[in-house]
């Protein structure tokens, strides 16, 4: 079953004030954001995630189930985006672990640290990391997640305490990361554990 427990998630302003976003199933709109607000800023940035096709992610999260698209919400416009796949990824560490690979996760322009500083909004990646183990979790993957950072996403993830694997000469010399099973209770990680 998939899990639908998303809503209401904890950010912050640049200016470190508390806000609420929401955390939903992507829909048309967010592809539409990314598509008429996000994507020229990136590319005249030279972001790489600046050329992806959030409508081709979408429409798969839709056909195959093996993937799912996420969105983050606030003051009606899209601020993250993840794409996740759940059912054909195994532990670098272990092969004998399944994992939720995140195909895809990006924030909006003006909420990476390295293109505005301070940011629009703080912990955007961050959440939709979470929910990637969160969704793991709930799999049974034990909150197992891995995937392949464009080089100027690196740091962000080096920021999370997600394990560095090196460099990965199939997919493009990009490196993995890859965190392993959760030893803490879920609530330590901002997370229910129902």
């Amino acid at each position: 079953m998939i899990d639908l427990r998303m809503g209401a998630i904890g950010l912050q302003t640049g200016n470190s004030e508390p806000v609420q976003a929401q955390l939903v199933r992507m829909q048309q709109q967010h592809v539409d954001d990314f598509e008429d607000v996000w994507r020229g800023i990136l590319q005249t940035l030279g972001q790489d995630d600046g050329f992806w096709s959030w409508a081709w992610k979408k429409r798969l999260s839709v056909l195959d189930d093996r993937f799912e698209a996420y969105a983050v919400e606030y003051e009606g416009l899209t601020q993250g985006l993840l794409w996740i796949e759940t059912q054909w990824h195994y532990s670098w560490r272990n092969l004998a672990h399944r994992i939720v690979y995140i195909e895809a996760l990006a924030s909006a322009p003006w909420n990476r640290r390295s293109l505005d500083d301070p940011p629009y909004l703080r912990g955007v990646g961050a959440a939709l990391l979470l929910y990637a183990r969160r969704r793991s979790y709930t799999l049974g993957y034990e909150g197992r997640v891995g995937l392949h950072a464009l080089p100027e996403a690196e740091a962000f993830y080096q920021r999370q305490n997600m394990p560095d694997y090196g460099r990965d000469p199939e997919k493009e010399n990009l490196r993995y990361f890859e965190y392993g099973r959760l030893t803490q209770p879920l609530s330590d990680w901002g997370m229910d554990d129902e």
